[in-house]
């Protein structure tokens, strides 16, 4: 059987998703939103690497959709209250719910969604939920403690390279990585070969989240849906700041640590400024190697996944293009 594409695991995910009408459940100041935040749509990345996963292993993808969907919702959850903690007035070209309600109203909408991920996780196959459980709950502390990391790391003028990978690969690699582990176990896989996946998933996120640092300096406004310089503005520790940190000397180490230091006081020269300097040291050419490099290892371990090439086809085709994405 020919393995489902993209689109076709995407077209099942929104279909699922539009079946819940969470819009039109009471009280619809609660719901309301929390419908709203899962209807602006995005790539669905997550839940459709737990169809993929599935499908590696399994023509029926069936058991995979209800933990695909409360991956999605889980992380749904996590945007509406990153967006809260970041200030952030768009989400994927819209209004956030914290800007287009109130942030209490968020604050609640997020815990909703929170709660039905575990509702959807829990309509699996019996004997499958002790373990996608298990593994669910691991996923959903790091991505908190990942959060933390990041939190912590803005009051720092110095994050090793070491500190900065453990925390995307808690807060959003590991997201990656088991709804492909999850995805797996549901189409019979062995601990082995969902663990294989894990690996992969884990490296592929930790690709992904370093080209989002990138796309969050260089990306197309237009494209990316939002506005782009955040994390230079409000002292994130990314990949980019990192290397330029190790690499610079002088006059540009000097306007970094002024700008880390909140010494530079309006944003957009805050922006300017540090853009300048990674400019100068390539830092884009040096991050894209990186994301090369991540890439290549996650695909290395695919190549261990111990089904027919034919099977992995659509997975591979999806890696490539979170890679190359513009968004």
């Amino acid at each position: 059987m020919t393995p489902l594409s993209f689109q076709d695991c995407k077209t099942l995910i929104e279909e699922k998703i539009a079946s819940f009408a969470l819009d039109q459940r009471l009280p619809s100041g609660l719901y309301e939103p929390a419908g709203y935040q899962m209807g602006l749509g995005g790539k669905r990345i997550r839940p459709i690497l737990a169809l993929m996963g599935c499908n590696l292993f399994s023509d029926d993808v069936e058991p995979a959709l209800m933990p695909a969907i409360a991956m999605e919702t889980f992380h749904s959850f996590t945007l509406v209250h990153d967006d809260i903690m970041d200030h952030a007035l768009v989400r994927r070209g819209s209004p956030t719910i914290h800007t287009r309600w109130s942030p209490n109203t968020a604050i609640l909408s997020g815990d909703t969604l929170c709660i039905l991920a575990y509702e959807y996780l829990a309509q699996t196959s019996p004997e499958l939920v002790p373990r996608i459980l298990e593994i669910f709950n691991r996923m959903a502390l790091q991505v908190c403690e990942g959060q933390q990391y990041d939190m912590d790391f803005e009051t720092r003028c110095e994050v090793s390279y070491a500190e900065y990978m453990k925390m995307i690969e808690y807060k959003t690699a590991v997201l990656q990585a088991v709804s492909l582990q999850i995805g797996a176990l549901c189409g019979h896989a062995s601990e082995e070969e969902a663990e294989k996946l894990y690996c992969f998933g884990r490296n592929l996120g930790l690709a992904f989240q370093i080209q989002d640092d990138l796309l969050d300096v260089y990306a197309d406004e237009a494209v990316f849906g939002k506005a782009i310089g955040g994390d230079i503005r409000e002292n994130k520790k990314t990949w980019l700041v990192i290397k330029a940190l190790e690499l610079a000397r002088g006059t540009r180490l000097k306007i970094l640590q002024s700008a880390l230091r909140g010494e530079i006081e309006h944003p957009d020269e805050k922006y300017r400024q540090v853009r300048e300097v990674y400019d100068d040291l390539n830092i884009a050419t040096l991050a894209e190697r990186e994301i090369s490099r991540l890439f290549e290892q996650a695909m290395s371990g695919l190549k261990g996944v111990e089904v027919t090439s034919e099977r992995k086809t659509e997975l591979k085709k999806l890696a490539a293009g979170l890679i190359r994405r513009k968004k």
